[in-house]
This record gives C-alpha cells, sequence and structure tokens, in this order.
C-alpha cells in the first residue's frame, strides 16, 4: 500500500484550483489540467489572489506561499498524469463530460494510480464503471470555497477497494481537512439536504410568499444561517443547483425533489449567480441588488 505523493486535478475552475491550492500547501506535488492556457492561468491567478490574502492576514509567510506555488504546475495534456499517484477530476457536473474524461485519462495512469471524482451529486458507482479500475475509484467532494471550507465527502462505489478507501481518507487527513463518509446514494449528505432546501427557497419567491431580500433575512436571523439560501444559490451557480436537482429527482422519483420553474427559467436565461453576474442578486454594482 504506497501512500499518495503526486496528485493531478483536472480542472482549473472553481473547485479544481481550490483542490490544487490546498493539496499543494500540505506538501503534494500537483498537476493542475485544463483544456486551454487561458482557463490554467485563470486558475493559477485565483490561487495567488487567495494566497497573498492569507499572507496579508498573517497566516502564510511569503516563503510559504513561494513554496506551495512552485508545487504547482499546469499543462494541457493529458500524458502528464502519467506518475500521478491520484488524479482528482473536478469538471463541469455532467456525466457525459465525465465519462469522456476517464476515456482520456485510463489509458496514460500507471496500473497503481488511484482515480476520484469531485462529483458533488453523480453516482460513484456508474462513473467508476466507466473507467478500467473501479477498485480504485471513488468519490471525493470537496466544499466550495475549498481552501476555506474543513469538510470532504467521502464516497465508495460499489466496486471500491478499502484500501482506495483508506488512503485516500489518509490523504484527506493530510490535507487538514475533515473526512465524512457517506453512501453512494443521489447527491450524498449534504446536498441531498442542502439543495432542496434552496430549492423549496426557490418556491417561496416563486409563489410570492416573500422577496428575495426578505427570504434571505428570514433564513440568516431566524434559523441563523450565515447566509440565506437564495446568495448561496447564486455563490454556488444556478446552473449547478438545477444539475444536483435533477439528479435527486431523477434518482429517487419523488415529486419533493422537483426544481423550482423559476430556477430553471433563471437558467435557460444564462442568470447563474455570481459568476454570471446576475441571479437571484444583480453583483454589476457596488453592492448586490435583489433582481426581485
Amino acid at each position: 500500500m504506497s501512500a499518495i505523493q503526486k496528485i493531478g486535478v483536472i480542472g482549473a475552475g472553481q473547485m479544481g484550483n481550490g483542490i490544487a491550492h490546498v493539496a499543494a500547501a500540505a506538501g503534494f506535488d500537483v498537476i493542475l489540467l485544463d483544456v486551454s492556457d487561458e482557463a490554467l492561468k485563470k486558475g493559477l491567478a485565483t490561487i495567488e489572489k487567495n494566497m497573498a490574502r492569507q499572507v496579508q492576514k498573517g497566516k502564510l509567510s511569503e516563503e510559504d506561499k513561494a513554496a506551495t506555488l512552485s508545487r504547482i504546475k499546469t499543462t494541457t495534456a493529458y500524458a502528464d498524469f502519467g506518475d500521478s499517484d491520484l488524479v482528482i477530476e473536478a469538471a463541469t457536473e455532467d456525466e457525459a463530460i465525465k465519462r469522456k474524461i476517464f476515456n482520456l485519462l485510463c489509458p496514460v495512469l500507471k496500473p497503481s494510480a488511484y482515480i476520484a471524482s469531485n462529483t458533488s451529486s453523480i453516482s460513484i458507482t456508474r462513473l467508476g464503471a466507466s473507467t478500467d479500475r473501479p477498485g480504485k475509484f471513488m468519490g471525493m467532494h470537496f466544499m466550495n470555497p475549498v481552501p476555506v471550507m474543513q469538510l470532504v465527502e467521502l464516497i465508495r462505489g460499489i466496486a471500491t477497494d478499502e484500501e482506495t478507501f483508506s488512503l485516500v481518507r489518509e490523504m484527506v487527513v493530510k490535507l487538514g481537512k475533515k473526512p465524512v463518509s457517506a453512501e453512494d446514494f443521489p447527491a450524498f449528505i449534504v446536498n441531498r439536504i442542502l439543495l432542496p432546501m434552496i430549492n423549496e427557497a426557490v418556491y417561496t419567491l416563486y409563489e410570492g410568499v416573500g422577496s428575495v431580500e426578505s427570504i434571505d433575512t428570514a433564513l440568516k436571523l431566524g434559523a441563523n444561517h450565515p447566509m440565506g439560501p437564495l446568495e448561496l444559490a447564486d455563490f454556488i451557480g444556478l446552473d449547478t443547483c438545477l444539475a444536483i436537482m435533477h439528479v435527486l429527482h431523477d434518482g429517487l422519483a419523488d415529486t419533493k425533489y422537483r426544481p423550482c420553474p423559476l430556477l430553471v427559467k433563471y437558467v435557460e436565461a444564462g442568470w447563474l449567480g455570481r459568476k454570471t453576474g446576475r441571479g437571484f442578486y444583480d453583483y454589476t454594482g457596488e453592492k448586490p441588488v435583489p433582481t426581485r
């Protein structure tokens, strides 16, 4: 049972660059892959910005920042994962895209390498079956923003070996994160509870029970949530919220998981939240302004 030392990360977006950041900070050598140099530059810039903030707050020295950044290499070629011990896929929450990635990844990996998916809702058993190593495949769901959030959900597929689970769990602890084990059911633990709450908040808006501001204020002050559900939906991305609700609705066949029509409309309009400048709030000004 060899320990994990070299880590590959697929996807330099919100989740991928966060995973690369915490892995490099914990002393692992990281290779970060994306489809374009532009996406990789953007991902690295985010890591640098987040680390600069830590230096400013006195939580990190300039030397440690430089050492962490030196451990991250970037690439657009899957062949560069040849000596990786573990590759974490952190691409879009779309099963077809993930399967395509595994088809490109598996042929270049050494036989002893492990694969993990950062999916927040898709069946680990099904994803694992699309690889050449279902026993060495599992779910590793980080929370957003990765450098700040302590939790990682670990999900075994039906074929996942105990050794795979133990090694990945050990590695998560080395990252300074808290692992929790979840069974391979749609959306696992966090999103099984969180997303229906967000969806219900959108229904509350859709039915005119309250405005964006009143719904978010009510949950912040009435349930002591640090962020209101609609503000949180914008932060997660409304397309991601909708994708997870579809997974719950399709996978559990229960009408209580039906995505709110207003959520569907916003996604169709391209209003995906913070990342597009508009969702339940408008982010184009100095301060976010509720849109309804």
